[in-house]
């Protein structure tokens, strides 16, 4: 068995800390084999009945990008309608793409028509496909940042959109679509805490002792 030391645990512990939902990305290219490196680290994680549902588009056509900046553009529209007031003026100035700086786009997917596990562990809760999906973004988040690597997940696409732009097989379901490449800068606070859009809340918040 492999042990773990208190300095490789504080280590961990600050690889957490310094993690960041990257949207500022330098132009420096990545190095040829970093999104191939990352996506086998990410099929290391933990899978409900070991059915490894996660499935990878990396999205190098620039025609297909260009589709999908403009599916973030348009969505990114309609949802600074959500907001009025001093929100959506704060909304407004907040930078929650980095789709057009970006050297790596890759689209992640969880495939719920595979047969690999033969449905163990998902009879009474199916969505554990998708956790298990996210379970392995957040895997590739720590190696990319270990790495010195930028990583943002950009939520505001349409899944059916982002379907058809990228030709992806119907079982797939859309989870995430992640920019990758080198932030511009580092920071051990959220933007979005420094934005002063939110700010980060304790341990104690979220916790129920019964």
């Amino acid at each position: 068995m492999v042990e773990f030391d208190d300095t490789f645990r504080q280590h961990l512990r600050e690889l957490f800390v310094w993690r960041r939902d990257v949207r500022r990305f330098r132009s420096d290219p990545l190095p040829t084999d970093a999104i191939d490196r990352l996506i086998e680290t990410a099929c290391l994680s933990p899978s409900v009945g070991l059915s490894q549902p996660w499935r990878f588009a990396t999205v190098d056509d620039a025609a297909r990008r260009r589709a999908v900046i403009d599916d973030f553009k348009a969505c990114n529209a309609d949802a600074l309608n959500c907001y009025s007031g001093d929100r959506a003026a704060r909304y407004a100035t907040l930078k929650l793409s980095g789709l057009e700086q970006a050297p790596g786009h890759l689209a992640v997917f969880a495939d719920k028509a595979s047969d690999i596990g033969h449905g163990l562990g998902r009879a009474t809760m199916p969505e554990t496909t998708e956790y298990s999906v996210v379970a392995a973004i957040i895997a590739m988040w720590l190696a990319a940042r270990a790495e010195g690597i930028g990583l943002g997940w950009v939520s505001i696409l349409n899944p059916d959109r982002i379907h058809a732009i990228l030709d992806v097989p119907q079982s797939w379901k859309f989870i995430a679509y992640l920019c990758i490449g080198y932030p511009e800068a580092e920071c051990d606070r959220p933007e979005l805490e420094q934005a002063k859009w939110e700010h980060r809340r304790g341990a104690d918040e979220f916790t129920l002792k019964r």
